[in-house]
């Protein structure tokens, strides 16, 4: 929840007449060390967005992925070249995005703003 606030990643706002909240719900994971026993329990907010119409929510869905065999040809490559291939990883990648339609999405359980129940 701080990485969501600390990214400004929504506003409460009052529901426009004639639009949906879209639910969210709580994903949990335990990630084990290599002995099997928990080293760390994380928590995700998603959102239940099979409740949209295309068209009227959303105009197309993609996800950036890179394809393995861009991969094998990358390392290929910097192999043939003795290069040196670098990575990196960037913290809540998927909170950097702006829409360019307005979401509205219920508040999650448990973080519900007092005495803004209903926005």
């Amino acid at each position: 929840m701080k990485s969501l606030k600390d990214y400004k990643v929504w506003e409460l706002d009052d529901l426009p007449q004639g639009r949906k909240p879209i639910s969210c719900k709580w994903a949990f994971k335990a990630k084990l060390d290599s002995q099997g026993r928990v080293h760390t329990y994380k928590a995700r907010l998603v959102a239940r967005g099979f409740s949209q119409k295309y068209s009227e929510d959303y105009d197309e869905t993609f996800a950036p992925v890179v394809k393995h065999d861009t991969i094998r040809v990358l390392f290929a490559v910097a192999a043939a070249r003795r290069l040196h291939v670098r990575h990196l990883d960037v913290k809540c990648a998927y909170l950097n995005g702006n829409l360019e339609e307005e979401l509205y999405m219920e508040q999650p359980q448990g973080f519900v703003e007092p005495g803004k129940e209903s926005k």
